[in-house]
Formats: structure tokens, C-alpha cells, sequence
């Protein structure tokens, strides 16, 4: 069941100020690199109750006369087609999505950066298709040794080499489509050519995880472990934050790793460093603004195993490795869970094992627990939709929202003149068909209004879903997981 244990205000409001803090200390121009998911963090919402999955940019709006947007993407993920796992869009669309998402809110997009450019056809050809939609476009080229040849990365051969981005405003925030852009490459050689410049500019990393003011082993940073099976990040003590404050403080390995060359960047290219650890280098309070430290472990706990089980249905699919799996069977050990703290799942599977067919559990706000069943007529998650709207609408479970004659007008046109091969309804073509019952049937309208409850419950499948259904899911904002394993035993899944 939802418990808020985040302060969400709060959070606005004290990270914004650390900004213009940061601002202020470096003379009036700070390069922001801003990782993780601006518009849509549905994982900071999960492990937080009370975040909001909009906040990020909600913040930067508060900014939006001080700040402009540079996007960068690397050439070789346009070359590569690379695509952005939880939308299934490549990476160069994308970056078109996130500028009109940007401009939705009012933000300046300035330009859009082309990172490891080497030439490469596609990356060529992209640049004309930004300009010609009127977007500035500039290069920054590969530099052999990166970033560990300090020598050469700090010259007019390395930083030098790159094109300079034209920027106008204090607060330039440095964005991507996902990881491996070079955000921080972009930051610090436009830090080295401002330099050049005479100009005083300064960087700092816009983060959320790990919480550097909570504990190691703390379930909401073993949830950005988990979150990050597939890059082996490993969080860790900031030795260097340790060692210069006596302060104990959490980061995590790559950051700690890299943090040696990029003091010695900073004192190549300023003269001095002005960050004695990673650490000190992150604007993030998020860790103060935990109102309900029991709510936010629990909230934490349950990510952890969601994430395992979404790894697990990525290596059926062949998408992830074993060891992500081995990997997130440890971090439940650490959290004290296991996949019973999920009692959809037990729901689920009991309800499959009985039908002999799939089967979908969720678990309502009330904390009841309401299943769906394969059946002629409609897929698994589409029965479990109509039970739970009845369930919370109180209407009594042998009134049919949907008669069989509305249904087999669909039917007949799936697998007719669309020629589908499964007849059975999705949600989505429930959801509409309900919709047009709801002009005339009193119990379909309050069965619809009921549907914003949906929001934060959770559900579990007996197995691995169609597209349609994961997408109505995500918009209905269930946190949603599946046993991995597919209804049938076809070579091809849709």
C-alpha cells in the first residue's frame, strides 16, 4: 500500500537553492551535468514515495530564465541505432523528443552536441537533419587516451580540438538521451575553452543516487545497485570525501574511480581544483528531504525485487546476462527480501496454476488482492482490469460491464479485416469499448472514474505480456513484474 515518505516541496525548493548556490561560487556560470531521467524518473517516485516523476524539471523551470539546455548524444550510438530501453525509441529520436519536452516547459534548448565524432555517415547525416530543423549543432571528437592522458586531453589537440558551444546563459545544464553520452566530456571542455576565454565557469553533477547522506547499505541506494545491474556500478564509501572532511559519505565506484583524473583536469585547465572529492562535486538533497525513513525502505525493498524480476525477462529475452540476475539475488540478500514481499506474485501463479492458463494479480489500494484469467473473450490482464474496477467501483462481480455484444464486434474486426490471429481483447481495446458503454451503462462510468487508482498499485503476470498491455500499464502507472517465461513456445514474440 502507497505511504508518502518523501517531502517532495521540500526538495524543490532546497535543491534549487544549492544550484544558484553553486552558481554563485564559480562567478556566474555553471555547467550542470544532469544524468538520469528528466521528465519521467519513475524510479526516484518508486524508491521515494512522494517524489514526483516530473520534479527534475519542475526544479529547472523555477530556473528557466537562468538556464539554456545542451544536449549531448554520442556519433557511435547514431551509427549503432542504440535505443533507449524503457521507451523503445533510438537514441537520435530521442533527443528530438527531450527538445520538445524541454520547450513544453519553457526552457531554452540551445544546441545539441555530437560526442566521439569521428566522421561517421549516419552522425553526418543527423547533423543536417537538426539544422535543417533549425537546431545548432556542434562537434567533439574523439581523444585517444581519454581522459587518462591528461597532457593531451588538456590542449588545443584534445579540448582545444572541439568545437566551442555558444552559450548565453549562467546556468547551461548538459543533458542525454541515457549513459555513455559524454555529458561530462562536454562540461569540462567547455569549461577549458571558456578558460581560454577568460571566463570563469565551474561544474558540478546534478544527482540523486546513490543518497550520499544515508547509508551504504541503505535499501534506497541497494535499489540504484539494482537499478544498475547492467552497468556494475557498486556503491561505496567516498575515500576522498573521508579523507579530506572525516565525513562519511556515499558514492559510487565509477565516480570514485575517476575522480583522480578529473582533479587533475581541473587543476590543468583552472589552476587549482575546487573539489576535494566526488562528493563535494554532486548537488543532490534528496537525502533531506526523507520525511518516513520505514516508508522509503519498504518502497526501496520492493523496487529491488521488481528490478529482479524485470532482469530475469530480460535474459529470456536474451537482452541481459546471467549475472545481472546473480547479481540482484545478492542485493535481495543485503535488503532482508525476497520475492514473497510481493504477494501479487504467489496470487499470480497460484491463479495460473489453477486455470492452466495465464493469469494477472493486482494488489488495490485497500491492500485486497483481485486476479484475472484467460478466458475466451479477453487476454488475462484485460479480466484482471474489469475485476479490479468493479472491485473498487463495489460493483457486484456477476454484472458483466462488457456484454458479449460489444466484444464479438471487435473480435470479428481483429481477426477479420485486421487479421489478427488472437481474438482475445487487450486492455486497450477494453478501455475503449468501456469507454463507449460508459455513455449509456451508469456501472461502465463509475467503473472508468475508478481507473486514477490504478496509479502506484502492483501487479504481477504468470507471464511475459504483449507490448500493448506493458504500455497501457505504464500509463495507468502500475509498477508492474512477470514470471520469465512466455505463453507459448513460438520462436517469435510480438
Amino acid at each position: 500500500m502507497f505511504k508518502v515518505g518523501f517531502d517532495n516541496d521540500a526538495y524543490l525548493r532546497m535543491q534549487s537553492e544549492k544550484i544558484q548556490e553553486r552558481i554563485a561560487k564559480f562567478g556566474g556560470k555553471l555547467y550542470l551535468e544532469f544524468g538520469g531521467k528528466l521528465f519521467d524518473d519513475h524510479h526516484a517516485s518508486r524508491v521515494l514515495p512522494g517524489f514526483k516523476p516530473d520534479s527534475k524539471i519542475k526544479m529547472l523551470e523555477k530556473l528557466k530564465d537562468k538556464a539554456e539546455v545542451v544536449i549531448a548524444i554520442n556519433a557511435s550510438d547514431i551509427e549503432k541505432n542504440k535505443v533507449r530501453g524503457d521507451l523503445g525509441i533510438t537514441y537520435d529520436m530521442d533527443v528530438l523528443r527531450l527538445i520538445d519536452a524541454f520547450r513544453g516547459y519553457g526552457l531554452y534548448v540551445s544546441s545539441v552536441v555530437l560526442t566521439r565524432y569521428q566522421g561517421q555517415a549516419s552522425a553526418v547525416a543527423y547533423q543536417k537533419k537538426l539544422e535543417s530543423l533549425g537546431l545548432k549543432v556542434y562537434r567533439h571528437y574523439t581523444i585517444e587516451g581519454y581522459p587518462g592522458n591528461i597532457p593531451l586531453v588538456v590542449s588545443d589537440d584534445g579540448y582545444g580540438k572541439n568545437e566551442f558551444v555558444e552559450t548565453t546563459r549562467e546556468l547551461v545544464v548538459v543533458t542525454a538521451p541515457g549513459p555513455g553520452s559524454g555529458k561530462m566530456a562536454v562540461c569540462l571542455s567547455q569549461i577549458y575553452h571558456e578558460n581560454k576565454r577568460g571566463v570563469k565557469a565551474g561544474y558540478a553533477k546534478f544527482e540523486t543516487f546513490p543518497i550520499w547522506n544515508i547509508a551504504l547499505k541503505h535499501p534506497v541506494n541497494l535499489a540504484y545497485e539494482a537499478a544498475t545491474a547492467d552497468l556494475n556500478d557498486v556503491n561505496m564509501i567516498d575515500p576522498f570525501h573521508l579523507e579530506a572532511y572525516g565525513q562519511t559519505t556515499i558514492n559510487y565506484n565509477r565516480d570514485v574511480e575517476i575522480f583522480p583524473v578529473l582533479n587533475a583536469l581541473f587543476q590543468r585547465i583552472l589552476g587549482q581544483s575546487p573539489y576535494k572529492s566526488p562528493t563535494d562535486m554532486g548537488v543532490n538533497m534528496a537525502g533531506n528531504c526523507i520525511i518516513d525513513d520505514e516508508a522509503v525502505c519498504e518502497a526501496a525493498r520492493q523496487e529491488i525485487v521488481r528490478r529482479y524480476y524485470n532482469t530475469k525477462c530480460q535474459v529470456r529475452k536474451g537482452n541481459a546476462e546471467p549475472d545481472q540476475v546473480y547479481k540482484l539475488e545478492l542485493l535481495m540478500e543485503q535488503a532482508q527480501v525476497s520475492v514473497s514481499a510481493r504477494p501479487v506474485v504467489e496470487a499470480a501463479v497460484k491463479r495460473a496454476e489453477e486455470t492452466d492458463g495465464p493469469a494477472v494479480a493486482i494488489e488495490l489500494p485497500d491492500g485486497s488482492i483481485v486476479t484475472g484469467k484467460t478466458t475466451q473473450l479477453l487476454g488475462a490482464c484485460s479480466t484482471m482490469l474489469l475485476n479490479a474496477l468493479k472491485k473498487m467501483a463495489k460493483i457486484p462481480p456477476s454484472v458483466n460491464l462488457l456484454s458479449p455484444m460489444v466484444i464479438e464486434p471487435i473480435q470479428n474486426l481483429k481477426t477479420g479485416a485486421l487479421g489478427h490471429a488472437n481474438p482475445r481483447l487487450h486492455m486497450d481495446e477494453v478501455l475503449e469499448a468501456l469507454s463507449i458503454c460508459a455513455l449509456t451503462d451508469y456501472n461502465a462510468k463509475l467503473a472508468l472514474e475508478k481507473l486514477p487508482l490504478f496509479r502506484n498499485c502492483e501487479v504481477h503476470a504468470s507471464v511475459i505480456l504483449a507490448q500493448v498491455d506493458l504500455d497501457i500499464f505504464r500509463r495507468l502507472g502500475v509498477n508492474l513484474t512477470m514470471e520469465p517465461v512466455y505463453q507459448t513456445k513460438k520462436l517469435y514474440h510480438r
